[in-house]
């Protein structure tokens, strides 16, 4: 079973708007809105390639309902905590010749509420994999990844990291299986700037060797390169698509990841390139159906 870990979760309501003016009313086009967050999108794009999945997280207030009534629908196994105070975000999102976006900071976790997860993470067994991805709300400790690895180090789980900065390099000596930097994020990490693909593997390899089973490090249009816990290095050229949406790419190339592990590094490398592409080209997360035609046509 693939576990998930949403600690924010949020509505996202975009707008396609032209140019906005401050101090005036402004008018959109059209609208859209999208239920999720890091980890739902993963199970949601693993659900769709068949893989067993179980969203956790926090939810609170009417949007949290919403939101937890969209997940069912889409036929994904949750198993929110939820909230005694608050609301689940909504973030508003601006779309015209530039992008805006306003994310909402988050309900409050108390500590009890916290600790409600703990007991449902503790439950995990060995050959389970557990993902922890995206950004944390204020009101939890700045170590709270580093927590939960230290929590299950010894259970035989895999842990599947996707965070910048102190979020992802506190949890390395726990050897996670699987982080995913981007290129920026990767820069930030080793404090220089990358200009070719023999400086990203050097790059790359520290953060296995601080800890790292297997990096996978996503390169946009450029498609993206793996070093692997058996010592390899796996290239993947990027699917050739329209670009129209990019959010969710990167959970979505993580789904594709482990759902294509059962095959060796190399397809599981190539399946999640493609499902990450899928999503860029898609108003939402990518579907089965994409994501297998652009397996096929490459």
């Amino acid at each position: 079973m693939i576990f998930t870990v949403t600690f924010n979760p949020a509505i996202d309501y975009v707008m396609q708007v032209g140019d906005v003016e401050f101090g005036i009313t402004n008018r959109s086009k059209t609208e859209e809105i999208h239920f999720g967050g890091k980890g739902i999108n993963v199970s949601q794009v693993l659900s769709k390639l068949g893989e067993d999945t179980t969203a956790l997280g926090f939810t609170a207030g009417f949007t949290g309902e919403a939101l937890e009534k969209a997940v069912n629908k889409k036929g994904i196994t949750a198993d929110f905590i939820r909230l005694k105070k608050g609301n689940t975000r909504i973030n508003v999102k601006l779309k015209g010749e530039d992008e805006t976006e306003i994310n909402a900071a988050g309900p409050h976790i108390e500590e009890d509420e916290l600790n409600c997860l703990f007991k449902k993470l503790s439950a995990l067994k060995s050959g389970d994999t557990l993902v922890l991805a995206g950004s944390i709300p204020a009101s939890l400790p700045n170590d709270i990844y580093e927590q939960i690895a230290k929590l299950i180090q010894n259970k035989g789980v895999r842990l599947v990291v996707d965070a910048t900065g102190d979020l992802l390099l506190k949890v390395l000596k726990y050897k996670p299986f699987l982080i995913k930097p981007n290129k920026q994020e990767l820069e930030e990490i080793v404090g220089y700037e990358i200009k070719n693909d023999e400086q990203l593997i050097s790059a790359a390899n520290i953060l296995k060797q601080k800890g790292a089973e297997n990096v996978l490090v996503s390169l946009g249009a450029k498609g993206a390169i793996l070093l692997s816990e058996d010592g390899k290095i796996y290239k993947q050229t990027a699917f050739k698509v329209d670009a129209v949406n990019t959010v969710g790419s990167g959970d979505s190339m993580i789904a594709g990841f482990l759902a294509g592990l059962k095959n060796g590094y190399e397809y599981a490398l190539k399946l999640g390139a493609a499902a990450g592409a899928a999503t860029a080209a898609s108003s939402g997360l990518a579907t089965k159906e994409r994501i297998e035609e652009l397996i096929n046509e490459y």
